[in-house]
């Protein structure tokens, strides 16, 4: 079997050297390797210090960078959204340049042939609006809405609105209902772009409709091969190349229609629709579905173990760590009322359920000082537990375990654990 050489240069480095544990923020995947430490910079653009002074003290940021290994993406994992004062200081971008103005131009052309007549546009990001102030002009009838947290931010007569807020896929979608939704060097900034976009993703699912997104970031392809560290500062957390640009898109629309790098491929593009994913929907409703049961299914059983304790049953639960300690702590068991707790792994006996305290004790406990009840606490295990009580010749009146949301008698109930071999 031949292996390969090792990147020439780096003939003595060991992967444990420069592999980090990281989550790519643009695609998910879970290693990366170390790609340029800058050591402990200040802001470079949010923080306008007002006198000299004041910019040597500014506090230093990690500016340490991880690269994916399967997309490309380049980002700090140090990354503390709230060290950068957004709602504070505008990020404006200032580039008059005819080159950028021509970029600028191309981009309004591509989204006018897309745009009905009267669109409905929201801009997450919107800086001074003056994309959308062109797109307005363009087509007067359609509604747009900007979306910035830096308050200084005001609209200019009926064309637009400004809100001087973040946008909140949850909130803000349903009230848009947007034709299109545009971020324009925004998603460099996240601390997670990849679950911005599935959270929008997800919003527009479970609206029921569907939209088209533009997303514009700055593009590090050609920074890479030259070793431009320039571009590698606190508040650009994220670092597209074209190739992790397109797998971001990819894992949150249901088509990516267009990707293409401009300005001299230092920004990369892409327009994809976004549409109901069935699945996501289902799988969200199964979720609140799940908690509203579990929250009915609480209040019975504690009703049910509380009036037993008030009758006077004494009763013993089988099971005192890992699932039979969620069940303990989840229908409030306490030492008080509920002391006798008993298990079969003798590894276990003398130690203390988690968070109520009761001592476990060995199940043969229960030969000499039996109880009215048991109750086992580990559903999963139910026959093997009824089996070694029978064996071990445990006397009981009842078994009693949770069962679709009631509190059920072992043998006699219809339950989902008592089933033929």
């Amino acid at each position: 079997m031949t292996y390969p050489d090792k990147p020439s240069g780096n003939k003595d480095l060991e992967l444990r050297q420069i592999m980090r544990p990281c989550v790519c923020v643009a695609c998910g995947h879970h290693a990366a390797v170390s790609f340029y430490d800058g050591g402990l910079q200040p802001l470079a653009t949010l923080a306008w210090p007002g006198s000299a002074n004041e910019a040597k003290e500014m506090e230093r940021l990690p500016v340490r960078f991880v690269r994916c290994v399967e997309c490309g993406h380049v980002y700090n994992p140090d990354f503390d959204y709230s060290k950068v004062p957004y709602s504070e200081k505008p990020n404006f971008m200032f580039n008059r340049g005819t080159s950028w103005k021509k970029h600028l131009r191309r981009v309004c052309e591509l989204l006018l042939r897309r745009l009905p007549l009267n669109p409905t546009i929201v801009e997450i990001g919107c800086g001074d609006a003056h994309l959308l102030h062109t797109l307005a002009e363009a087509l007067p009838e359609g509604r747009y809405i900007g979306f910035d947290p830096n308050t200084s931010i005001i609209s200019e007569g009926d064309l637009i609105e400004v809100r001087n807020e973040l946008f909140d896929p949850a909130i803000h979608l349903a009230e848009c209902l947007p034709d299109l939704i545009i971020s324009r060097h925004v998603l460099e900034h996240l601390f997670d772009p990849l679950g911005f976009l599935q959270a929008l993703a997800l919003a527009v699912s479970w609206e029921g409709f569907e939209t088209r997104l533009f997303i514009e970031v700055p593009c590090i392809d050609k920074a890479i091969p030259i070793a431009r560290t320039s571009d590698f500062f606190y508040e650009h957390n994220s670092n597209f190349t074209t190739n992790s640009f397109t797998k971001l898109l990819q894992r949150c629309s249901k088509e990516v229609e267009l990707i293409e790098r401009s300005y001299d491929d230092e920004i990369v593009y892409g327009f994809v629709r976004i549409g109901v994913r069935k699945r996501q929907v289902l799988l969200a409703k199964e979720s609140i579905d799940f908690s509203d049961k579990a929250q009915n299914i609480k209040s019975a059983v504690t009703s049910h173990l509380n009036r037993m304790f008030e009758d006077g049953k004494k009763i013993a639960i089988w099971g005192g760590t890992g699932k039979a300690a969620a069940f303990i702590n989840r229908y409030e068991l306490d030492a008080d009322r509920f002391p006798l707790v008993v298990d079969s792994d003798i590894e276990k006996v003398g130690t203390f359920v988690p968070g109520t305290g009761q001592e476990i004790l060995f199940r043969d406990y229960l030969k000499t000082a039996p109880a009215d009840v048991i109750v086992i606490a580990t559903q999963w295990r139910a026959k093997d537990i009824v089996h070694e009580i029978k064996e071990c010749g445990i006397p009981y009146d009842e078994v009693m375990l949770e069962s679709e949301g009631r509190l059920v008698n072992f043998f006699r109930d219809s339950n989902l654990y008592n089933t033929p071999e």
